[in-house]
């Protein structure tokens, strides 16, 4: 069970309920995995629930947070979004104007959107008009050949925004699409084992419609540009690059950029490797390239995109840092927890899997803080399980705790911004179907989103009773973060704090607010997975919400 509780700091007034997308339902599913929470200002139960077999009797746990000073202050768009270049080779982007999928995006506002991944490095711009409308015959492309003619003002505008563009989409057109993409679906996977990949063309009007999507969403668009076009003496050739920057410079769109997508697997990939000193040479150049384009001379950098940092990986960004570390605004990397061919639904509430990220972080904040102390870092592209992920798992009920625990984790140890791989379309570890209807971490987002502010406080807990074993390390499975509520959120004053708990105990635990939180007026949301499937349910979650 995932639990999260607000604290207003100021008892609400009798009408006051929480947001709407968030409102109670009375149905409440038993789990193996439960939470029971109490406070001295009198008992708030959840609704009753049979006790399943086997479990323990409750554990009573002392809890209190410090709220002098935030331990961490995190970016107001910390949780951020991803799209992976495949949607140009799918179709998809041709839909990414579907007023749904545009609402969507931008309940998880503000954000930034990168749109960068495994084809980044084989993406070419190329100033053309779009190729569907040259092509006929049957297929998603006929229909597509007069997509700008389908596009409508929208009749309600997302802020009043001017000049947003939003489509309404026959349902035989996305039909057609969705049969295009599960043919595209098996290409793509094929090139993504044998490691060999294909070009990718970025039109002009392409790049029109993906930064559409992202301005209409109040999302902030970072670029990854092609990092493996090489001259003979390995050097970047920055051609392709410099067409795209001026053509969008032309259109004044708002942009940060990025150079290449996980540079340690180039030698795989495409048979040359770039060393680090070369990569922050290239990173230098770009820099360069931006700084008399009046629009982008003060643009944001971000890189180098380094995968999990192992050994090669470490040396790698030990080089980059060393000569280009103050050349980037922050510094990323990736990480994914799982191989997805071997991954079943108990992996997901393993602690030792929630913990090899702390590790990751340790070894990152190492190199950065040697050559630029203080530098912001940055996970982008994480992912639950790797290939695309595993149908009826990563995009389950019980990937979830894993999503939030990387939050807390994250936001925890000072890592300044996470990008979530992928907010649409590619493989199962994105947040939206592709029938544009949002999978449970989506939910799950949107609640963070709403309740969590970027102010970390310290969690305080006693109670918790541990018997070491010999050769066993004991690892924690109740999880606790605490932050102060999204200011934002106007159903909560200034001052407020948020909780978020997870449960991976099989034994019931009972919580007694403490301390600061001693006699104040909880809002506890409650998350369940729906159906019969438990925790592999991807259908919608149902909350309850009790105050």
């Amino acid at each position: 069970m995932r639990v999260l509780c607000a604290f207003p700091e100021a008892m609400p007034s009798s009408n006051s309920r929480p947001p709407s997308c968030l409102a109670p339902v009375a149905l409440f599913l038993a789990l193996l995995l439960h939470l029971f929470l109490s406070s001295q200002a009198g008992d708030r139960r959840p609704l009753p629930v049979d006790r399943a077999p086997g479990l323990k009797e409750k554990t009573l746990i002392l809890l209190d947070v410090s709220t002098k000073n935030p331990i961490r202050t995190v970016n107001e768009n910390f949780l951020s979004l991803q799209l992976d270049p495949s949607i140009i080779h799918d179709g998809w982007l041709d839909f990414l104007s579907s007023k749904r999928l545009v609402t969507l995006a931008r309940g998880l506002s503000p954000a930034f959107l990168r749109f960068g991944g495994k084809r980044t490095d084989f993406l070419q711009f190329q100033n053309l008009r779009n190729p569907a409308k040259s092509r006929g015959g049957p297929g998603p492309d006929y229909y597509l050949k007069n997509y700008e003619d389908d596009i409508v003002r929208s009749d309600v505008a997302l802020d009043k925004q001017k000049g947003c563009k939003i489509a309404q989409h026959p349902d035989v057109m996305l039909e057609l699409q969705r049969e295009k993409a599960a043919q595209m679906h098996l290409v793509l996977l094929k090139e993504q084992f044998s490691n060999t990949y294909s070009n990718l063309i970025l039109t002009a009007r392409s790049l029109d419609k993906l930064y559409n999507f992202a301005d209409c969403s109040g999302l902030h668009l970072i670029f990854a540009l092609n990092a493996l076009r090489r001259n003979p003496n390995n050097s970047w050739n920055s051609s392709s690059a410099l067409s795209l920057l001026k053509y969008s410079a032309s259109k004044k769109y708002n942009i940060s950029w990025e150079l290449g997508n996980e540079p340690n697997n180039y030698r795989t990939m495409h048979g040359r490797a770039v060393n680090g000193s070369q990569l922050g040479k290239d990173y230098i150049q770009l820099k360069r390239l931006l700084q008399p384009i009046r629009i982008y001379s003060r643009a944001s950098l971000y890189g180098p995109n380094i995968g999990r940092p192992r050994k090669n990986v470490i040396a790698l960004l030990d080089g980059f840092m060393k000569v280009a570390g103050s050349t980037v605004d922050a510094v990323t990397w990736q990480h994914c927890y799982i191989d997805g061919r071997v991954v079943k639904v108990m992996d997901f509430l393993k602690t030792r899997l929630l913990d090899t990220l702390s590790d990751q972080i340790r070894k990152i904040q190492k190199v950065v803080n040697t050559y630029t102390p203080g530098k912001k870092i940055w996970l982008e592209g994480v992912v639950t399980t790797s290939a695309g992920g595993t149908n009826n798992l990563s995009d389950s009920y019980a990937a979830g705790f894993l999503w939030l625990n990387t939050l807390g984790m994250l936001a925890h140890q000072g890592i300044d911004v996470v990008i979530r791989h992928s907010f649409f379309d590619h493989g199962y570890n994105h947040l939206v179907d592709q029938n544009f209807n949002p999978l449970p971490d989506y939910w799950l987002s949107l609640l963070y989103k709403r309740l969590i502010g970027p102010k970390v406080l310290a969690v305080h807990v006693a109670g918790l009773q541990r018997k070491p074993r010999p050769g066993r390390v004991i690892r924690d499975k109740l999880r606790i973060y605490a932050h102060c509520t999204n200011h934002h959120n106007h159903n909560y004053v200034r001052g407020s704090i948020t909780l978020f708990i997870i449960n991976l105990h099989r034994s019931r635990k009972k919580i007694k607010l403490a301390g600061t939180l001693r006699d104040k007026l909880v809002h506890q949301y409650l998350l369940q997975p729906y159906g019969q499937e438990g925790l592999k349910s991807n259908q919608p979650c149902q909350y309850s919400g009790i105050a």
